[in-house]
């Protein structure tokens, strides 16, 4: 556990990382079922408010593994059984989300099975960061950084289970470990340069995610769909095809959009800029897994089992829409340091197809048309990047082939805590 070479050719995703990513398949649709399930009994900001929790942690857990394995998969019967043992931790955290979310706005917060799957996780992940502390003495001291920022935090997230009767002053106090748990990879970069993690294959991990992520948008179109046609639905008729059009639609739109962005070649040259980069996910996958949710929500309203308004029910997909196209065009600047006009008036599309939805369901047109005119958000940038966009990302991408050097320090690093 030396490291492995940053500049490796050909570095893939391995088949046990895609095995790890199955269990996140599971968190990712459970979080996306209890938002569904929160919002169409009305309890909106709960609902909110614990999918938010739900999906940071998912994430963050995802994140920490994802870094370390790029820097530091050998591959061996140790990295494999501790890497086992982390996929207990991540399904006993899913099966830690519905009581979450069942009393979360309530007078307390029950997290424990979440903290428990924590644990598992990080008791392997420790045992992990050891091996390369000794195994890998250039990076010694970055290892250590990492050890003592997990151990800390995590004892004080067990703590923190003692005043769940007090949810204000649980989340207040949260703020320590999770600033602890941030301060380790920051600590590490600066003070060490961080472990050597491969751009391109550390993209490529991220991209798997998101298609796990927009799988839910195809879940709860199925399920739009199956509530139409079933037993108790109105049956088929033209309104079933655009409702499926529409949904395979939008999650297609979406992902062409985000597959445009050269990530892989930008963190390679700048890999000063994964940290933003990195961290930024966190609200893209959160987006787009709720995108699912709210056409989730939609199938509830076509079942009569929906306590919202048309125009409501509608919201509940517009906003992670319109979260996931701010947050694409966010993170491409953030990478990419630069500017183009024309994502102007795309955003300014996107944004006149968004409310042009809303505007709609408040004149009481109907929710699978609503839909229908939603999809065509994402279509706004592809087309403006097949029109005329993509110049803009082929000047980058000959920057970067043209440029001797990186801006950036080659050894800098998001790594996660």
């Amino acid at each position: 556990m030396r490291g492995r070479d940053p500049r490796e050719k050909h570095r893939v995703s391995t088949p046990l990382e895609l095995l790890f990513d199955l269990t996140f398949v599971l968190a990712f649709g459970a979080a996306s079922s209890e938002l569904a399930h929160a919002l169409a009994e009305g309890h909106i900001w709960a609902g909110i408010g614990a999918f938010a929790f739900a999906i940071f942690s998912v994430s963050w857990a995802w994140i920490h593994f994802a870094w370390f394995a790029s820097a530091y998969d050998t591959d061996d019967w140790v990295y494999r059984l501790t890497t086992m043992l982390q996929m207990v931790g991540v399904l006993i955290l899913a099966l830690g989300l519905p009581a979450m979310f069942e009393s979360f706005g309530g007078p307390r917060i029950d997290n424990r099975v979440m903290v428990l799957g924590y644990v598992v996780m990080r008791i392997p992940m420790c045992l992990q960061w050891w091996r390369a502390s000794h195994q890998d003495p250039r990076h010694r001291l970055i290892a250590r950084y990492y050890i003592g920022s997990i151990v800390i935090s995590q004892i004080l997230w067990c703590l923190l289970l003692l005043v769940a009767d007090h949810p204000g002053l649980m989340f207040a106090l949260a703020t320590v470990p999770l600033a602890i748990e941030l301060a380790g990879p920051v600590v590490a970069q600066r003070k060490q340069g961080g472990p050597p993690w491969h751009a391109h294959h550390i993209a490529e991990r991220y991209s798997l995610v998101i298609i796990i992520a927009l799988g839910e948008g195809l879940v709860g179109t199925l399920a739009t769909l199956s509530a139409i046609v079933g037993p108790e639905g109105p049956g088929w008729s033209l309104e079933v095809a655009v409702l499926g059009l529409a949904g395979t639609a939008l999650t297609f739109g979406m992902w062409w959009i985000y597959f445009v962005i050269p990530s892989g070649p930008l963190l390679e040259k700048f890999r000063g800029r994964s940290f933003g980069w990195g961290y930024g996910h966190i609200a893209l996958f959160g987006a787009t897994v709720a995108v699912g949710a709210g056409l989730h929500v939609a199938a509830y309203s076509i079942e009569h089992h929906c306590a919202l308004s048309l125009p409501e029910t509608v919201l509940c997909t517009v906003v992670p829409v319109a979260l996931f196209i701010a947050t694409i065009y966010a993170l491409y600047s953030a990478l990419t340091h630069s500017f183009d006009p024309h994502h102007v008036w795309m955003i300014a599309g996107s944004g006149i197809v968004i409310v042009a939805t809303v505007v709609c369901a408040c004149a009481g047109i109907g929710l699978v048309w609503c839909i229908a005119l939603l999809a065509v958000t994402p279509w706004v940038s592809v087309v403006g990047y097949e029109w005329i966009g993509h110049r803009h990302n082929a000047a980058v991408l000959h920057g970067l082939e043209s440029s001797s050097a990186s801006i950036d320090s080659p050894t800098r690093s998001l790594d996660a805590s």
